[in-house]
């Protein structure tokens, strides 16, 4: 297949100053987990997105200097020349594919406490620093002004020395130290440093003359700027100060990378903003700039980067999330496979893993991450290790996963689903407030096997025993997800809660069913995800009275992980669900619950007429113990029986798409040796005496 002469503008060379990028797909920094502590994966991964297409690939932001340093999150790290060896790596195996490297110097300034290093932090001011650590930054004098500039231009040195092609200044996301200058909410100096925006902007143009002056006769030089931090005039924003910046700088750099800031804007999830949604503020920058300019949007629709082109908003297509979900979306595009893409679903389970600093993960890319230490690639998977079938019963996305991935292998797959409906719990969850886009990571895969005359399909076929053997299959699956637990144990309580025998219980599986609420509704969230706060929209946009009751101090707190824990609870505040921080459930009456406080366990009684418990869900592995028990086994039967996803243990939806995969990846490869690391390691060195 080729591409179509629609698309042809993408794949268009554009000039960043002195290089040439051979398309229009543009990889823009992006956090990943790996950086300075696992080099090798993060090498891996970006030289795969350069092999799926990506015209210029960019690392994360990168330290310059031990006196800013993010510890323990892991980012790039460009201290000394001891540290160039990791980006050669990277470099090469980007230039290796024809794509340009491109790197994000940052000196993070009042974004950091030092935690490693133990350095006072250095601001334009003197400040607590942003994060809750009890530090507090100095501010910086004109003799450490002229250190950080020098500081950016040793590092452009060393990255241009390391093979970077593209060389940014950052000043996006309130999170480095030019941006800090360029805010009157960080800046109250009363110098040529400070004050008026010319002041401010002072240190910004600085150093975007230094490193044109250092490097700039080999390497693009861009800037990556958040045009309008969603303050209105408390903040820079595009119809003020954002673009007064744009205009000031306008053709001195050799590309504009414009978003929206800080990072929680930048990267809403969909369950919050829609594809393009920075469309609007950043669409006057190409019109006050003859440089090039990339933009974001979680774009994955050729037809919408077409139109972006065309229209003259941008002349490079932006992704960090796109290009995570699927490294090959270029490729897929010029080989005319389009429906082959695996859009994003705008989870943010990527961003997860910066602030839990571990390798990145994605719900529909169940490689990313794995593509060193595990040898996965998104796009191969070695072929079948010999002639065998296999039964997969549960078509939720564990049992997906591995139906499409078993079949690109070539096994013969049968999947059986005891529903009408292909995609298990994903089905419903896309269902409720803002997931909608959620769903893809069902569409996606049930196109794929639709196209696999290997891979065969019932739906309202719910199994016995008997039935899974008499099948004859040589490989066994159970998939059959999980359930909410109605008991009230959870984190909080490692007992069931007490409960009157009238008390009306409802869990989110019957809610989602479509089971009717009565009186005021307690949801008492004790998962600390989305389901408890989906309720407390859900039902309180159909009219109930709604009080959300949490042990935590508040609503869905791990997403905070996912930057959207602000949006969540300002959403359930605006709509006057009544939330009980730092709360537990200690009786579920007839009209009432008890509560008990967290830290004194003082009592009182709410009116409750449906309690919803979000704490944990049990596995629906009924089937598999049934079959395990068979007799027939003992005599012969299948070679293997297992459970996957949910069904061994419930978690998030990309754990259950990563089981799924695993599980195919897997099959044939020999006995798993529970002693044996099944990955490979980066493993610190001794340092010299």
């Amino acid at each position: 297949m080729s591409r179509d002469p629609r698309y042809d503008i993408l794949f268009e060379p554009v000039k960043i100053g002195p290089v040439t990028t051979r398309n229009r797909f543009y990889q823009v920094p992006h956090c990943n987990g790996m950086g300075r502590a696992y080099p090798s994966s993060m090498a891996e991964m970006r030289g795969i997105k350069a092999e799926g297409g990506w015209g210029v690939v960019c690392t994360e932001q990168v330290e310059i200097h031990h006196t800013s340093e993010l510890s323990p999150v892991i980012e790039g790290r460009l201290w000394d020349d001891a540290d160039l060896p990791v980006f050669q790596k990277m470099t090469d195996k980007i230039h290796a594919h024809g794509s340009l490297a491109g790197i994000e110097p940052c000196y993070d300034g009042l974004a950091t406490p030092n935690r490693y290093s133990r350095e006072i932090p250095m601001g334009p001011s003197a400040r607590p620093v942003s994060y809750m650590d009890p530090v507090q930054a100095r501010a910086m004098d004109k003799t450490d002004i002229r250190n950080m500039r020098r500081w950016y231009v040793e590092a452009a040195k060393r990255a241009r020395r390391a093979g970077f092609d593209v060389i940014y200044v950052y000043a996006g996301h309130d999170l480095n130290a030019i941006s800090h200058f360029l805010s009157r909410r960080w800046n109250d100096r009363g110098d040529e440093y400070g004050g008026s925006l010319e002041n401010r902007v002072r240190l910004f143009r600085e150093i975007l003359a230094d490193t044109k002056e250092a490097v700039g006769d080999t390497c693009g030089i861009a800037i990556r700027f958040g045009v309008d931090e969603l303050m209105g005039n408390d903040g820079l924003n595009c119809e003020g100060e954002g673009r007064d910046v744009v205009e000031m700088l306008a053709d001195i750099p050799d590309l504009w990378d414009v978003n929206v800031s800080d990072w929680d804007n930048d990267s809403v999830t969909s369950r919050f903003a829609s594809e393009g949604f920075q469309d609007d503020y950043v669409s006057f920058v190409k019109k006050v700039t003859n440089k090039p300019v990339v933009g974001v949007g979680r774009y994955t629709s050729p037809d919408t980067m077409v139109r972006l082109i065309k229209s003259g908003a941008l002349d490079l297509i932006g992704a960090a999330r796109p290009s995570i979900a699927d490294p090959f979306l270029p490729n897929k595009i010029e080989e005319g496979r389009v429906d082959d893409i695996r859009e994003c679903i705008g989870c943010n389970i990527c961003v997860s893993a910066d602030f839990t600093s571990v390798p990145m993960r994605c719900t529909q890319n169940p490689t990313m991450g794995e593509e060193w230490r595990r040898g996965w690639h998104p796009e191969r998977i070695d072929r079948k290790h010999a002639d065998e079938s296999v039964l997969i019963v549960g078509a939720g996305p564990a049992g997906l996963e591995a139906a499409r991935a078993l079949g690109e292998r070539g096994y013969d797959v049968t999947l059986a689903e005891a529903t009408d409906t292909l995609g298990g719990r994903v089905t419903i969850e896309s269902r409720l407030p803002g997931l909608t886009e959620w769903k893809r990571v069902a569409d996606y895969r049930q196109h794929q096997i639709s196209q696999m005359p290997n891979v065969a399909t019932y739906l309202e076929s719910r199994l016995t025993a008997a039935q899974v053997l008499e099948f004859e299959a040589d490989h066994v699956v159970i998939s059959t997800g999980a359930k909410w637990c109605d008991s009230g144990v959870g984190r909080e309580n490692h007992a069931p809660i007490d409960r009157d025998e009238a008390a009306r219980i409802l869990l989110p599986d019957a809610i989602c069913a479509g089971d009717a609420v009565e009186g005021p509704v307690v949801i008492f969230d004790d998962d600390h995800y989305y389901m408890g706060g989906l309720m407390a929209e859900l039902l309180r946009g159909q009219g109930h009275e709604v009080t959300l009751v949490t042990p935590s101090s508040d609503v869905s707190h791990w997403t905070h992980n996912t930057l959207e824990q602000g949006r969540i609870q300002k959403r359930l505040i605006e709509m006057d669900v009544n939330i009980m921080p730092l709360q537990n459930v200690v009786h579920i009456g007839k009209d009432h619950v008890t509560l008990s406080c967290v830290y004194t366990e003082r009592e009182r009684k709410i009116a409750c007429g449906t309690f919803v418990p979000v704490t944990m869900r049990r596995p629906v592995d009924q089937l598999f113990h049934d079959l395990m028990a068979r007799p027939e086994l003992t005599e012969g039967g299948p070679q293997s029986i297992n459970r996957i996803g949910d069904c061994l243990a419930p978690g998030i939806i990309a754990a259950a798409v990563y089981a799924g995969h695993r599980y195919a990846r897997e099959l044939g490869g020999g006995v798993n040796d529970p002693d044996r690391v099944p990955f490979r390691r980066e493993l610190p060195q001794l340092a010299a005496e």
